[in-house]
Parts: structure tokens; C-alpha cells; sequence
């Protein structure tokens, strides 16, 4: 990026940045879960706020660093970008504008309501989790007073999964406040059946690895339930290996149900 805008909309350019598209239309509700914020006021209240191009304004250069234009704006609604450097070859442009694009961020405040919402539906569509879809009761309040606390804490941190403007999944590092253990952080890992197997866990995993590196952790720790073959896999592709077994460690569906328990040195 050539300009200094705000950091909100980092995530913004980074998602113009992957596109290989002519034309993008976004929601509003698209553009605020990319950037994990809402959108200003005058964004909703005037059309000349996106088709800005002069100083003081910046946050225009999330687009323009990247070949895009304002083409048209449905106030409240939408937004239709236009690239003059993909109309150049309109073989490759159609080819691409299709592309899913996958922006992976920390969470923010603003999240919160969003990721009940994806918590719920992941929680709903698998038996593979810890709670079920009906298990525990969250509020917007809770969960940006954990947004806050491991914000504040060094060796925590919940990634979230955007792909194409949706929530599709997220990883949380959790590590604990015993100096001894420091080093170590347990991982919780959830994409929704609507964005599955196009790489988001592996995404997701791999981003948080590189985070965990930085933030001095170097032990991470998580059970996977013994009937999840595909989490087992994909766990033993990023590194992962099994360190025991916990016996009848959940009930669910009123059956007991094992654990394993894997690690990886990092």
C-alpha cells in the first residue's frame, strides 16, 4: 500500500488487493465484516464519502492502490466497484471473478454479535464441538468482555475467517496465566458447512501459528473427538501429533464419546 490510511481498512485493501475481478459488488453488511467495523456515518449518509479522492480523506486508497473505482452506490446497501487494471484482459478477468477471497483478522469489537451467529451455526451443523447447539447461552455483552480480556492478554488471541464479505469460521489461542505454562496455548477450531473444504481451517490454523511464534508461545494443545477423522487428518498435515487418549471425556447424544489428545512443538 503507497498511502497511510486507517488501520480499519487494512483488511479492505487486502481483500482489492487478492481480487482478480472487473466488477465487485459488496453490501455494507460485506464491507463491515471485512473490515470488523462499522462503517461512518457519512459512508451511509452521502455517496460522495466513497468517491473521494482528495486529502484529508485516505481510506479511498483501501481500492484505488489496487485498480479500483467507485462505479456506482446504493446508499445503505451496496457498493459496485469497477477495475480499469482487470479490464485489460477480459479473458483472465472472467475467468477469475468467481474467486473466493479469504481476509483472516482479529476480532473486533463490533464482531460480537456476528460470531454468536457463526458460533451458533457451527455448533448446529456438528457433534464435533464441545457445546452443542443449545448448550450455552451468549450475549453480545459476554462476548465483547472476552474480546476485550484477551485482547489485553498476550498469549491469547480469536482469529475470524471472512470469505467474500461472510463469516465463514474462526481459531481461537487460549493460553493460561501460570507463568510455567506461558509457553502453551490450547486451540479451538470451527468453519461453517457452507464455506468447508476450501482451506479456511488450514488458513486459519496457519495464520494463528505465525501469531503464537510472535507472541512467544511455542507448545500448542488441542482434543479432537476420536469419530472426527477428517479434523485428525488435517491436524497431522499442519504437525499436529497425538500425546493420549481421554476416555469417555464427552457425552453426547447420551452416549460417552474419546478424545485424543495431539500437540505441536513450534
Amino acid at each position: 500500500m503507497t498511502k497511510h490510511f486507517e488501520n480499519k481498512y487494512i483488511p479492505l485493501a487486502t481483500f482489492f488487493k487478492q481480487s482478480t475481478s472487473k466488477e465487485i459488488t459488496l453490501t455494507f453488511n460485506e464491507i463491515e465484516a471485512i473490515i470488523g467495523q462499522a462503517l461512518p456515518n457519512a459512508a451511509y449518509l452521502s455517496s460522495s464519502w466513497w468517491k473521494k479522492t482528495k486529502p484529508p480523506a485516505l481510506h479511498y486508497f483501501a481500492w484505488m492502490d489496487y485498480g479500483y473505482s467507485i462505479r456506482d452506490v446504493e446508499l445503505g446497501k451496496s457498493v459496485h466497484f469497477h477495475s480499469v487494471v482487470h479490464e485489460t484482459d477480459e479473458r483472465i478477468a472472467d475467468e477469475n471473478k468467481q474467486r473466493d477471497i479469504l481476509i483472516i483478522r482479529e476480532a473486533e469489537l463490533e464482531d460480537a454479535r456476528p460470531f454468536i451467529k457463526l458460533q451458533e451455526t457451527i455448533f448446529s451443523e456438528t457433534d464435533f464441538m464441545l457445546y452443542g447447539k443449545s448448550d450455552i447461552q451468549m450475549t453480545v455483552q459476554r462476548i465483547r468482555k472476552n474480546f476485550t480480556s484477551w485482547k489485553n492478554e498476550s498469549n491469547s488471541i480469536l482469529l475470524l475467517a471472512i470469505m467474500n464479505g461472510q463469516y465463514a469460521g474462526y481459531v481461537q489461542f487460549t493460553g493460561g496465566p501460570a507463568p510455567r505454562a506461558l509457553h502453551r496455548a490450547s486451540v479451538v477450531i470451527g468453519v461453517t458447512q457452507e464455506f468447508s473444504k476450501k482451506g479456511i481451517a488450514s488458513s486459519l490454523m496457519l495464520h494463528g501459528e505465525k501469531w503464537a511464534k510472535e507472541a512467544g508461545i511455542s507448545k500448542l494443545e488441542l482434543s479432537v473427538i476420536k469419530e472426527n477423522l477428517n479434523a485428525q487428518k488435517l491436524y497431522r498435515k499442519l504437525g499436529f501429533e497425538n500425546e493420549g487418549d481421554r476416555k469417555n471425556a464427552l457425552i453426547i447424544n447420551g452416549h460417552y464419546v474419546d478424545e485424543y489428545y495431539m500437540g505441536k512443538l513450534i
